[in-house]
């Protein structure tokens, strides 16, 4: 395979989950036949272009690489699986109730598969002699992890009540508790992401400008959900569109997933064979 065929998939690897973020914000794309074709051509799409950026082929008997391809490709499953369901779903107050319980069944699992690639990244991390930063990603990762598994499972019990006709809505306590755990969340992702970051580029996985560039961009992202508030903001027809509001954006819960997709990427391209 040449060089710029890796490349040129790479490059598409790393562009699809902005990509993705469009389709999925495109309402009018909810049709019926529709939908699910454009999901499953993104879901092949994004599975060729990591197997085409990736090794030719991974050594099963060296433990290191392919766990590192693993670790590559379970951050990565996130934002492939969202492409896969989530095409013209549009935000939670423009999708049907049944569609927002599979948009939070989704955020859930999603939880897990980011923890669990984060888990595989310390080891990888560990293996090449870092041991300071990845320290601190595992801890703030699972800090983060835990904090998505409760405030998205308040949400996915809140719609399935809604699916059975109890749409009561939930003592104001519940929603302050879904706030500030979902605003840990999200900020402990960024802080884990900066982390990770930091930790490559110490093992030269990442380099030096690269790995100061994720690590800005997590902490302006970061302080944009701070400045927000521990609120979680509301998004309806009667507010101003989320997509002009950067808190709410960085706030979103799978919008801080991004940056450990790009992260997933560059562990899948850096990953050799002899």
């Amino acid at each position: 395979m040449s060089q710029s065929v890796r490349r040129s998939a790479y490059i598409f690897l790393c562009a699809f989950p902005f990509v993705g973020v469009g389709f999925v914000s495109v309402r009018p794309l909810r049709i019926a036949g529709i939908f699910q074709t454009l999901g499953v051509f993104l879901f092949i799409a994004v599975a060729i272009a990591a197997w085409l950026s990736g090794p030719r082929k991974v050594d099963l008997k060296g433990e290191g690489r392919w766990k590192q391809a693993l670790a590559g490709l379970v951050l990565i499953a996130p934002s492939a699986i969202i492409s896969l369901l989530w095409v013209g779903l549009g935000p939670p107050f423009q999708a049907t109730t049944s569609e927002n319980y599979m948009r939070f069944l989704v955020l859930v699992w999603n939880s897990i598969l980011v923890t669990i690639g984060f888990v595989l990244t310390r080891d990888v991390l560990n293996d090449a002699g870092e041991r300071v930063c990845s320290a601190i990603g595992l801890a703030t990762a699972l800090i983060a992890g835990a904090a998505y598994l409760i405030c998205l499972n308040l949400s996915l019990a809140q719609t399935a009540l809604a699916l059975h006709g109890n749409r009561t809505q939930p003592p104001a306590i519940i929603v302050d508790f879904y706030s500030a755990i979902e605003f840990v969340a999200c900020v402990m992702t960024y802080v884990t992401t900066a982390a990770f970051a930091t930790a490559m580029g110490r093992v030269r996985l990442l380099g030096r400008t690269a790995a100061g560039a994720y690590v800005t961009v997590a902490a302006v992202l970061g302080l944009l959900i701070i400045v927000r508030g521990l609120a979680y903001p509301e998004i309806s027809a009667n507010t101003a569109p989320w997509y002009t509001r950067p808190g709410v954006i960085a706030g979103i819960p799978a919008i801080p997933w991004l940056m450990p997709y790009l992260l997933g990427a560059v562990l899948l391209r850096r990953t050799r064979a002899d």
